[in-house]
């Protein structure tokens, strides 16, 4: 498979998100490439009276009497990640995004075909048309046809808003999964996350703006959550499933805290030395200011990620078992719990780049990828929706590109040209399907969504006008979604 180069690694990431412990003092001292970046004036103690909303979530865990110092510490520098106006007024004020390895079908979940069952063996491009080997009916109030590949789905189709119209420009995983991510034509480029950090800000100052949650990376790897051009402060922290979520969390046992704090102290003197000399390096910059969101995640992470508080019936709701620190489940639960901290943009990746729902071979594979994620995302939508969190946070249930009606020995192929998506809360139609396939489920028959309408309106619900939202790179101003992009306003509440 063709894979697309790296872009040039900068020597100082803030997405290389590592405790302040984990490093000898003389590693520590950040460096960094020229790059321009314009902030509010607001320092970290203004940001702290801006943002009850992350201060009322970290007393939610018992943390704000530990935190208060590290919001309050002197600082006159104004924080890269302050909160910013949005364009207009948002409907949505957070993301927790779903992302399905490999290409889900959408004749098989979303967008049943009884056409399929009746052709089912008619010979049909390189193969024969294939029938859904799940049931399907109306569900819920609103009605709307899914098979029942997603049964706890299913019960809450009243909070979906589905899209059965995607349309997309690649049908190789690999561009496919940065173009979705991206926007892009196949090169890595500023991903969507990124740009809403870039766009909006952080609401807690104490916790990346930009987490993905991938136990195993998924096609083009890390550049999926890559800030690329745009400002290392806005590059995605990779939450890791396991025993060591986030590496080097824990300090060291031969460096008290006491001793580690007063080390830091003269690293951030060294480093704002080192700065003032530099005024336009904005590496450098994000090198010193992960510095600090590491000190501070030191605190808050092992707290935010441990669930034994969590009661037991909301341990059943999301199918997390006492002691799970793997599953998909968990990994659910902790984004609420995120999402609830202020963290602006969370993605849940399900599986890596084999093992997933490119299923060419056997369309049944899709039943055990399903259940993983099932009950999880239902029980997500149903959490935040008792929370009064639904209205303001866009969940997305999402997949690179579709699969065909056609196959070979029970499977299906890669197929841009048709998909299906949903949304819920964030400001979309509760219980409403737009655009239409053909019969088959071949070709978009009604309302196409191209990925790039799919970002313009993500970022309308947000606030931000895709067309204003731009930043200056090699001689030209980037957009998430390039010079495309049209606003589907049918799906907004």
């Amino acid at each position: 498979m063709r894979r697309l180069p790296l872009p040039p690694a900068p020597r100082a990431r803030s997405g290389d998100l590592q405790s302040p412990s984990a490093t000898p003092l003389a590693l520590q001292t950040a460096t960094g490439s020229r790059q321009h970046f314009n902030t509010h004036e607001l320092s970290r103690r203004s940001l702290l009276q801006r943002s009850a909303l992350a201060t009322g979530a970290c007393a939610g865990f018992g943390l704000a009497e530990r935190l208060f110092p590290l919001f309050a510490a002197p600082d006159a520098e104004p924080h890269p990640l302050a909160p910013r106006a949005p364009h207009f007024a948002p409907r949505a004020k957070r993301v927790i995004m779903v992302f399905l390895t490999g290409g889900m079908s959408h004749m098989d979940s979303f967008d049943p075909k009884p056409a399929l069952a009746k052709r089912h063996g008619e010979k049909f491009g390189r193969g024969a048309l294939t029938a859904s080997p799940w049931a399907h009916t109306q569900r819920g109030q609103c009605g709307i046809q899914t098979t029942d590949l997603f049964p706890h789905l299913n019960g809450g189709v009243d909070d979906l808003c589905v899209i059965r119209s995607m349309t997309g420009d690649h049908n190789e995983h690999f561009e496919a999964t940065l173009h979705m991510h991206t926007g892009s034509q196949g090169a890595a480029l500023s991903g969507i996350r990124a740009w809403v950090s870039y766009g909006l800000g952080t609401e807690n100052p104490n916790l990346p703006s930009n987490v993905v949650f991938c136990k195993d990376k998924p096609y083009a790897g890390s550049q999926v959550w890559d800030s690329n051009f745009l400002p290392a402060y806005h590059q995605g922290v990779c939450i890791t499933p396991g025993n060591d979520p986030i590496p080097h969390l824990k300090p060291n046992a031969d460096n008290p805290r006491a001793l580690q704090d007063k080390e830091l102290a003269m690293l951030q003197r060294l480093n704002e030395h080192h700065r003032a000399t530099r005024p336009h390096d904005g590496e450098l910059a994000a090198r010193m200011l992960s510095f600090r969101t590491a000190q501070s995640l030191e605190t808050i992470a092992p707290d935010l990620l441990d669930l034994r508080k969590e009661p037991d019936f909301m341990l059943r709701q999301y199918g997390v078992e006492r002691g799970d620190n793997k599953s998909f489940a968990w990994q659910t639960l902790v984004a609420r719990r995120m999402a609830e901290s202020g963290v602006r943009f969370i993605e849940l990746i399900d599986t890596g780049a084999s093992g997933n729902w490119d299923a060419h071979g056997n369309i049944k594979s899709h039943a055990g990828l399903a259940k993983k994620v099932d009950q999880p995302v239902a029980a997500l939508i149903r959490d935040l929706k008792d929370r009064g969190m639904l209205d303001d946070t866009l969940v997305m249930f999402t997949t690179e590109f579709g699969r065909s009606p056609d196959g070979t020995n029970g499977g299906r192929n890669h197929h841009c040209r048709a998909f299906t998506c949903w949304r819920a809360g964030g400001g979309v139609k509760p219980g409403l399907t737009y655009g239409a396939t053909d019969d088959i489920g071949h070709t978009v028959a009604d309302k196409p969504v191209h990925v790039h309408d799919f970002h313009a309106t993500i970022l309308h619900l947000l606030g931000l006008d895709h067309e204003r939202l731009i930043y200056p790179h090699a001689g030209r101003d980037f957009r998430l979604t390039d010079v495309f992009g049209n606003v589907v306003r049918e799906v907004m509440a």
